[in-house]
């Protein structure tokens, strides 16, 4: 099972796309902020997109394994389309709706709190950090395009 995992180029390119990109936005926030914050590691938003980084690693990975004809390069292709449509689209503006509502909030002169919401939970402040400007995105792209033939080189 862990043999035919580690050989499965699409898969391994993808994981490293992510992890490469996540490790970057880390050191990026440390050098830009002078601090380590760990919820970079994991956390989405930031310079590069790691979405845009796995999902293109991923495509790039299927079309040198499979071809620009095949079926699983044309899958992820489309996936990553609306991977990074969404990235500088709809989570994009719900990270600056999250910011704006952050600062009612904080910014609300009876310092009133929503604990509930239709009966949900709500955490203390919105996480702000969700979505991506095109250049992170791009960004994010170039990384998986250019991890992907990388590890190409490796299994070739």
């Amino acid at each position: 099972m862990w043999k035919e995992l580690l050989e499965n180029q699409v898969l391994i390119t993808s994981v490293i796309g992510w992890t490469v990109a996540q490790v970057l936005k880390t050191m990026i926030d440390f050098a830009l902020n002078k601090s380590f914050n760990v919820e970079r590691l994991t956390g989405s938003g930031g310079m590069p997109s790691s979405h845009s980084a796995t999902v293109c690693a991923l495509t790039t990975s299927a079309g040198l394994c499979y071809g620009l004809g095949s079926f699983e390069f044309a899958v992820c292709f489309v996936m990553a389309m609306v991977v990074m449509y969404d990235a500088v689209g709809v989570r994009r503006e719900t990270g600056k709706q999250a910011k704006l509502l952050n600062w009612m909030m904080e910014e609300n002169p009876f310092k009133l709190k929503l604990n509930e919401l239709n009966g949900e939970v709500l955490q203390e402040t919105l996480k702000e950090y969700v979505g991506h400007t095109p250049l992170q995105v791009a960004a994010g792209a170039i990384l998986g395009v250019g991890i992907a033939f990388l590890v190409n080189l490796q299994y070739a």
